[in-house]
């Protein structure tokens, strides 16, 4: 991969830890459980939708947690080499994901096992 295609990639990757650090804290938003406001209806939903804000939190860290490995990856220049095979990823797949680690086929080995 040449320097402007790693930079491509380097570019893309800032652009979405950018975009998943601005989204605040996961804590700031959420309200205290058992917190009495208002009925019981609304009460259960506010449970709801602090249960899945911190869900969403949670796959916002996973993700830059691997954009940040990603980044390393560059630095170490084994950006876009597939873990398992060591063959490259296709540009397709790393256009869509540029955080993958392994090359389609590999992924979706990974992913029957699962």
């Amino acid at each position: 991969m040449n320097k402007s295609e790693l930079l491509h990639y380097k570019t893309l990757l800032l652009a979405k830890q950018q975009e998943l650090s601005a989204n605040g804290s996961p804590v700031a938003s959420i309200s205290t459980a058992g917190e009495a406001r208002g009925d019981l209806l609304h009460l259960a939903a506010s449970e709801v939708h602090s249960a899945m804000h911190i869900r969403l939190k949670e796959t916002d860290g996973k993700l830059l947690r691997a954009i940040e490995n990603a980044l390393t990856r560059i630095r170490q220049e084994r950006f876009g080499i597939c873990e398992g095979c060591g063959q490259p990823i296709s540009k397709a797949r790393l256009e869509a994901v540029p955080w993958a680690r392994h090359c389609k086929d590999c992924k979706e080995r990974q992913d029957s096992r699962s």
